[in-house]
């Protein structure tokens, strides 16, 4: 096994603890060191630690490849950006009193390129890719059978040169 720490040990939950106790032992361990709150010069680590292992054993498939492979099991099959697609930081976040752009700024530089130990990390350049744009338009059947250009209005936001 690596040097990390065993990610139930980071949390201080049992192997058999439930997702509840899960977020439970995260949401506890995030407010005591988040770097907002926390000025120790080692807060910053122990909070992405407790957010590493929060995002691993709170994903059914993640928890279940740490069981049986440890750290090797997730860092073979993840990227550090995997590792935490699909957790729920924001409700957490947002339940603790924190507004809802905590999870960009905190996990940030995770994303682009700091990365945990061991794992790897797709730096990228430039802008990152937005969520897709949705709308609803009525058309005719004719339309539709026969193909049409219809003219639509979108409300986007636009990265600030500033």
């Amino acid at each position: 096994m690596s040097g990390q720490r065993d990610y139930y040990e980071v949390l201080g939950i049992d192997r058999n603890a439930t997702q509840d106790d899960i977020k439970r032992a995260f949401r506890k361990l995030a407010f005591k060191y988040h770097p907002d709150r926390n000025k120790e010069p080692d807060a910053e680590e122990k909070f992405k630690e407790i957010s590493e292992a929060y995002a691993v054993l709170s994903d059914p498939e993640k928890k279940q490849q740490y069981d049986t492979f440890g750290h090797d099991g997730i860092r073979g099959s993840y990227t550090s950006e995997d590792i935490f697609r699909g957790a729920n930081f924001q409700d957490i976040f947002r339940d603790m009193g924190f507004g809802d752009d905590i999870f960009s700024r905190i996990f940030g530089n995770i994303f682009s390129g700091g990365g945990f130990g061991g794992f790897r990390t797709q730096t990228r350049t430039g802008p990152r890719r937005g969520r897709d744009i949705e709308t609803s338009i009525e058309i005719t059947l004719e339309q539709a059978a026969f193909g049409a250009e219809v003219e639509l209005s979108l409300n986007k936001l636009d990265t600030c040169s500033r």
